[in-house]
């Protein structure tokens, strides 16, 4: 009998789903399949809710700065207060507009 009995039906976004697999030790899985029955949750379900939650993490910690006191004082005077453009900066700006024609 395939583990999947009894465990509902499949939710699915738009009408499609994607099958991911793993392997584990048969620790981790009675472990897990203790947490899916403490939290009245399918394997499945609880699976795909906590990885979606650390995907997110993840993905969040990656799109933030984190700056120390003095970097975020200097990003932020640099934003505040910029520098003049340099000689060489203005020459490509130049040959930018130019070659695209604006």
């Amino acid at each position: 009998m395939p583990y999947t009995v009894g465990m509902g039906a499949k939710k699915q976004v738009d009408g499609k789903s994607e099958r991911l697999e793993a392997r584990v030790t048969p620790e981790f899985k009675e472990q897990l399949i203790l947490a899916c029955n403490l939290s009245g949750k399918s394997v499945t379900d609880f699976i795909v809710e906590h990885l979606g939650q650390a995907a997110q993490g993840v993905i969040s910690e990656h799109s933030q700065w984190k700056l120390a006191q003095q970097d975020s004082e200097a990003f932020v005077e640099a934003l505040l207060n910029p520098k003049p453009a340099g000689k060489r900066l203005v020459q490509a700006a130049q040959r930018y507009r130019k070659t695209m024609g604006l």
